[in-house]
């Protein structure tokens, strides 16, 4: 890579605080760009990355914070939820325009990389993988589902501002991430670290909170990293068209197999699909003052158990009534080839929770 050109390039990241927004803030600083991450609340720090705090809600506070920035590159991977589809699909569309009505005037700007998700193919909160679902493996040039879908909201703002401001664009669609943000609502990884301490804290069993669909299916995931370096690929790479990218680390598994090795990594007696799900807003209901006399004891970093585990979004991730995985042919073929083990993707993370005080050593 040109050293001068990776100096000329200039990145704001849209959410930078979650699990794929300081994943990729991290890349980008260690490949040498300069790197603006906005967030509602204050980040951990990151060398080599300015911050900036502003509500993406609200207009006035999106032009307020971006105002003068102009940056090259937007990667946009925030989100937030609400009661309703109607909802979601209302304010997370206004949060991609916002951004794009502020930046993309200034005729700077080259790429705009969204992160959505397999909700793509499988529907809304609201009609999760009900109804009409698309086969597996997920492929990207499927028409959309009929049913009303926040993500397809996303893109056409992504479209319209693209084809105004004349800059190319790409869409990642990552099956769960792997990674590290404390306070992130959708983060099974630490999710499964905190039900394991939990369970080593009360001796009992890692219990696989999922249905036997998920216990015996094939599924796949997305390293945080991987995802970082595939939307800074489409964004820079000579050549690559303005398309939808699936993003999965590359290997498939079945739970029934991954579950003991994640319970020997967090050493924990794991106990699989047995008659019926066990979800862990059943198995984990009144623990948050057992977490917090752990923290306490073992000196964590973060006491309030919703900060740490989001039960809901792992029991909705494992008890899906199909089966879920991702086809990579297209970003394969576009020349993005870097594969992750999912079982090492997992290792490395309960490592970095260990180091950072997030669960016990």
């Amino acid at each position: 890579m040109n050293t001068e050109t990776v100096r000329d390039r200039s990145a704001l990241v849209i959410g930078g605080t979650g699990i794929t927004g300081h994943a990729l803030s991290r890349e980008l600083a260690a490949q040498g760009w300069r790197v603006a991450s906005l967030s509602r609340r204050a980040p951990a720090p990151l060398d080599g990355v300015a911050t900036i705090r502003a509500d993406l809600t609200d207009a006035a506070s999106v032009r307020a914070a971006l105002t003068g920035l102009n940056p090259s590159h937007v990667f946009f991977t925030a989100w937030t939820r609400r009661e309703t589809e109607a909802e979601n699909i209302a304010v997370n569309s206004a949060m991609v325009r916002h951004v794009l009505d502020t930046v993309g005037p200034t005729g700077r700007l080259r790429h705009v990389a969204l992160v959505t998700g397999i909700k793509h193919y499988l529907g809304p909160f609201e009609a999760y993988a009900a109804g009409e679902t698309r086969d597996t493996p997920f492929r990207e040039d499927e028409p959309r589902l009929s049913a009303p879908n926040f993500y397809y909201a996303q893109e056409d703002e992504l479209w319209s501002a693209a084809e105004r401001h004349r800059f190319t664009w790409s869409v990642h669609r990552a099956h769960t991430v792997i990674g590290h943000a404390v306070g992130n609502a959708m983060n099974m990884g630490m999710t499964l670290a905190v039900q394991a301490a939990l369970c080593r804290a009360e001796g009992s069993p890692f219990v696989f909170p999922g249905n036997e669909v998920q216990w015996n299916g094939v599924t796949d995931m997305t390293d945080a990293t991987l995802l970082a370096r595939q939307m800074i690929w489409a964004a820079t790479a000579d050549g690559v068209p303005s398309q939808a990218y699936n993003t999965a680390n590359g290997d498939l598994f079945r739970w029934r197999r991954m579950w003991p090795r994640i319970a020997e990594l967090l050493g924990v007696e794991p106990e699989g699909y047995r008659d019926r799900p066990r979800p862990l807003e059943e198995q984990m209901a009144g623990k948050a003052a057992v977490w917090r006399r752990l923290a306490e004891r073992e000196g964590l970093a973060e006491p309030d158990l919703d900060r740490v585990a989001s039960w809901w979004h792992t029991d909705g991730d494992l008890n899906r009534p199909v089966e879920c995985f991702t086809d990579l042919s297209r970003s394969r073929g576009a020349g993005f080839t870097e594969q992750v083990d999912t079982l090492t993707s997992f290792a490395g993370l309960f490592d970095t929770l260990r180091k950072e005080r997030v669960i016990p050593a």
